[in-house]
C-alpha cells in the first residue's frame, strides 16, 4: 500500500505492533499515534522538525557521566514527576517520592552517624535527624540513606569538572532504633543549567528557572519501595513555582535556627546552626 496522509499513521501503527515484546509493541504504537497526533495539531512545518531534531542532537552531545541534558528535558516538561507520580502511589502515611534529578552520582562513600558530610565547605551547619519507619512505625535499623545536595552557590559536584572527589554526598544508616544523623550546610535556591539546549529554549519563555532550597534523599531498603525524595526548606524561595515540578507540602519542612552549643550529633558547636527534624516512612512492596 503506498502512503498518503490519511493512512501513515495505521500503516506506521501497523509494523511497530510487530514487535517481539508485548510492552514494547505497546508502546512504540501509542508513542507513533500520539507523535503523529500531535504533528496533526499543530501542523509542523519541516524546519520545525529539523530544528527540533537538531536541538536533541544538541542535547544528547552536551550529556556525559556528569550531565544529563535529556533528564533535565523530562524534568522541566513536567515528565518526570508524572512518571513518579504513576509508579509510586504510595499510601498516605509513606513518604512521598520526587524526581531523581540530573546529579545523582553512585557511589557516595559511606558516613558515620552524625559525619559532616561539607567536609569544610564554607556554609552555615545543617543538621538533619528522624528516624526511618515503616508505615506501621516500625524503626527500620542499618537502613542507608544516600544524600546529597547543591552548594551555597547552588552548584552540584557533578557541575564542576575540576571536582575529582565526592562533594556534599556521602551515605549515612541508621542505628538499631532507625535514628539518623547528618550534618551538612545549608542549601540555596538555584536556576538549573541555563546554558544548554534547555536553558536555550527556556529563555524563549516566561518559566521561571529556579528551583527552591532542597536536599535530596535516596532510600533502598530490601522489601521495600524505593524512596527518592527530597527535602524542602520551608522559608525557600520559588516553592510555589519550582521549574521540575518537585514540590509537596509534606516535604517542605522548617530549618530551625539553633544556638551555638551542643549539636545534634552531640558535639559542640561553637557557631549558630540549622536543624531539620524529619521521619522517612517507607511503602513495603
Amino acid at each position: 500500500m503506498f502512503v498518503d496522509e490519511d493512512n501513515i499513521t495505521d500503516l506506521a501503527v501497523e509494523r511497530w505492533a510487530t514487535a517481539h515484546s508485548p510492552r514494547l509493541g505497546e508502546l512504540m504504537t501509542a508513542l507513533v499515534r500520539h507523535l503523529h497526533a500531535f504533528s496533526r495539531e499543530v501542523r509542523l512545518t519541516e524546519d520545525e522538525w529539523m530544528a527540533a531534531i537538531e536541538w536533541l542532537t544538541a542535547a544528547g552531545r552536551i550529556s556525559d557521566d556528569k550531565r544529563q541534558e535529556l533528564i533535565l528535558t523530562s524534568d522541566v516538561l513536567g515528565l518526570s514527576t508524572l512518571v513518579v507520580q504513576l509508579n509510586n502511589e504510595f499510601t498516605p502515611r509513606a513518604t512521598p517520592a520526587t524526581v531523581l534529578g540530573p546529579f545523582h552520582i553512585d557511589g557516595s562513600p559511606t558516613a558515620p552517624h552524625g559525619f559532616d558530610m561539607s567536609d569544610g565547605i564554607p556554609g552555615t551547619p545543617l543538621f538533619f535527624t528522624g528516624r526511618v519507619t515503616d508505615t506501621e512505625g516500625k524503626p527500620l535499623p542499618d537502613a542507608v540513606l544516600d544524600v546529597w545536595q547543591a552548594d551555597t552557590e547552588g552548584a552540584y559536584e557533578a557541575q564542576l569538572p575540576e571536582i575529582d572527589e565526592a562533594r556534599l554526598r556521602a551515605k549515612y544508616r541508621t542505628r538499631e532504633d532507625g535514628t539518623y544523623c547528618i550534618r551538612t550546610i545549608a542549601p540555596r535556591g538555584y536556576a538549573i543549567p541555563m546554558d544548554g539546549p534547555v536553558g536555550d529554549l527556556m529563555q524563549r519563555t516566561d518559566i521561571s528557572h529556579f528551583r527552591p532550597a532542597h536536599v535530596h534523599f535516596l532510600i533502598d531498603e530490601p522489601g521495600y519501595r524505593k524512596l527518592i525524595t527530597h527535602l524542602f526548606q520551608a522559608d525557600s524561595a520559588y516553592l510555589d513555582s519550582d521549574v521540575v515540578f518537585g514540590t509537596k507540602d509534606a516535604l517542605i519542612i522548617p530549618f530551625t535556627e539553633r544556638p551555638a552549643g551542643t549539636a545534634p550529633d552531640g558535639r559542640t558547636l561553637e557557631v549558630p546552626y540549622l536543624h531539620a527534624e524529619y521521619d522517612f516512612v517507607l511503602q513495603s512492596r
